[in-house]
């Protein structure tokens, strides 16, 4: 079911500030940035290899990362695993009890298909992820 880790998400205020040490330290670099208006977020990509880290910037003050950091503060947010058929996923994890907070997959970064599992259940908040090309 799970292909790999696809990304490591994490929350920031600010992306310009935030890249900076991934950039001069790490001698990483920003591949994209992308609004997800549905999700209220800014997202840059950082490739590192075959994964990437997903620096998560909120566009609204309410948004789910604004939320996220307000309460837990900047840091890790999700993790995110590579499925092939996301809908089978949900449906299996469903079945074995796993708590699921989207039942059916949406669209996010990178028009991929993408669902959460509720953290109650893993202890972290896992994002599904079924690329779109």
């Amino acid at each position: 079911m799970i292909v790999k880790v696809n990304h490591i998400g994490i929350a920031v205020n600010s992306i310009e500030e935030a890249a900076k040490p991934y950039i001069e330290a790490l001698g990483l670099r920003v591949k994209e940035i992308e609004m997800v208006e549905d999700q209220k977020v800014k997202v840059a990509v950082i490739p590192v290899g075959d994964t990437r880290i997903e620096l998560l910037e909120s566009t609204d003050p309410e948004g789910p990362i604004a939320k996220h950091i307000r309460a837990r503060g900047e840091g890790l947010h999700h993790l995110a695993l590579q499925v092939n058929d996301i809908e089978s996923a949900l449906q299996t994890l469903e079945q074995a009890g796993v708590a699921l907070i989207d039942k059916k997959p949406r669209i996010g970064a990178g028009n991929n298909k993408i669902a959460f599992l509720h953290p109650k259940g893993t202890k972290a908040l896992i994002e599904l992820v079924e690329p779109q090309g």
